[in-house]
């Protein structure tokens, strides 16, 4: 059934589909996280507003890029492909497609630094971003794998591509969560007392040393010469 599928497709059809596979691997699988892991790196306290601005800007216009390529994949999928949503691939970016409208939408709505909501609207922008991202990535697997079901063509090497493309991004994202804390662990805080030790110490520590040393031989020294005058008192007597 497989292989009269493939015969009845034409090359249009095929490069379709492949073209759609690129537009949402570029969107879901790359400019999508690439703009969460830009904006985590940078969003800091120490960080500049002129820098912050920058950054701010860098991940609108990733986070647009990916939702145009996003809706030309979706527009590609409208006009040539058969939905009837009778499988998880097209189930999941329908939903996808609503979700990243509506982060869109919630992205340019951002409320000031200090205004009331701005916590509620950042925990809702970060959490549902996230989960929007991870699960275009899942949805790409899907796709590679729907793909090969269509085609009967082996999607193993785009596979680990992609794969190996996610680990980096997954592990660039956690490396620099724990950048900042590495680079302090060779600072001294303010809180932890430092010990300066002068010259004029050092000088006085040599001598009482020595001095310390002295008095403990002495004092061994006279201990026994009186242990030894009381064994011959006693011999005597």
């Amino acid at each position: 059934m497989t292989n009269y599928v493939f015969t009845q497709m034409n090359p249009r059809l095929i490069f379709e589909i492949k073209l759609h596979g690129i537009l949402l691997w570029a969107s879901m699988g790359f400019f999508m996280p690439l703009g969460v892991i830009i904006i985590r790196m940078f969003n800091k306290e120490e960080c500049s507003p002129r820098k912050l601005k920058a950054v701010i800007y860098i991940h609108a216009i990733l986070q647009i890029l990916a939702v145009l390529l996003a809706f030309a994949g979706a527009i590609l999928s409208v006009m040539s492909f058969e939905n009837s949503f009778n499988n998880n691939h097209q189930r999941i970016g329908l939903a996808l497609y609503a979700a990243i409208l509506l982060q869109t939408l919630v992205g340019f709505r951002r409320p000031k630094r200090g205004t009331k909501g701005r916590t509620i609207w950042y925990i809702f922008h970060w959490i549902f971003g996230t989960t929007t991202s991870l699960t275009g990535i899942v949805n790409t697997y899907t796709g590679l794998k729907a793909y090969h079901k269509r085609t009967s063509s082996n999607v193993r090497v785009w596979s680990i591509l992609f794969t190996v493309e996610v680990s980096f991004l997954a592990f660039f994202y956690l490396f620099q969560e724990k950048w900042d804390y590495m680079q302090k662990q060779g600072e001294i805080t303010g809180d932890e007392p430092v010990m300066v030790i002068s010259s004029d110490q050092v000088e006085i520590q040599k001598e009482v040393l020595p001095r310390q040393s002295s008095r403990k031989s002495n004092s061994l020294g006279n201990y026994f010469a009186k242990n030894n005058a009381l064994k011959k008192l006693f011999q005597v007597t």
